[in-house]
């Protein structure tokens, strides 16, 4: 059987268009510099700190996923230390950010999502309904090779470091108005193993971020 040329022709052009756009998808992203500056008072961003559970469908533009991932994490200081307390400043916590685009590991050094998948796995970050809604999924993974807690419970220490962070996102979305939600409902091992994880990494908490449903 004879292929037509104009089918071979269509064959090519398609399998170029997805080999482009994998890649394009694949390269990291350059975040904009974070807006260390405006928001809500304390006091009243306290006030109005909630865990919200439904989503829209609106995305989060660069900049505020880049002013989310700083008040996280961030670096705040010249030395490289950063917004949330880290137990001997161990910074062993990595945000690993999952988008309809893919999966990005976020170094905060150089403000950098790092690509880790190309597809969509928001909903494997929780056993919840909505997480697949959210705009980003937000998993906090331990990397143990960094803890030395010399006699004291290690698992304390790293749950106490995931908290401070993830209060910190509470607290930038109660001030930008934001939802947002904290989870420990994750098939941890399914997860782990689609994120390529090393076994001395350790998936501690997930949190989903996104504008509240209207």
């Amino acid at each position: 059987m004879k292929v037509k040329p104009v089918v071979v022709v269509s064959f090519i052009l398609a399998f170029v268009f997805v080999w482009s756009f994998s890649s394009y998808a694949a390269d990291p992203i350059q975040l904009p510099s974070p807006q260390t500056e405006g928001g809500k008072p304390l006091m009243q961003t306290l006030k109005e700190r909630m865990t919200i559970r439904t989503f829209g469908d609106a995305k989060l533009s660069m900049q505020t996923l880049s002013n989310l991932l700083w008040a996280a994490f961030g670096v705040n200081r010249p030395d490289g230390r950063r917004t949330a307390p880290s137990a001997k400043n161990w910074q062993e916590i990595d945000i690993y950010v999952a988008t309809p685009d893919g999966l990005f590991l976020w170094d905060a050094q150089k403000n950098k999502l790092n690509p880790i998948l190309t597809k969509d796995v928001r909903a494997m970050t929780g056993g919840q309904p909505y997480v697949k809604d959210a705009a980003v999924n937000l998993v906090y993974v331990a990397d143990y090779s960094k803890v030395n807690a010399g006699g004291l419970d290690q698992n304390v220490l790293v749950g106490a470091d995931t908290g401070f962070i993830s209060e910190n996102v509470y607290l930038y979305c109660a001030s930008e108005g934001l939802a947002t939600v904290v989870r420990a409902n994750i098939d941890r091992e399914a997860l782990a193993k689609e994120m390529k994880l090393k076994p001395e990494q350790k998936i501690i908490l997930a949190q989903s971020v996104g504008y509240p449903k209207k």
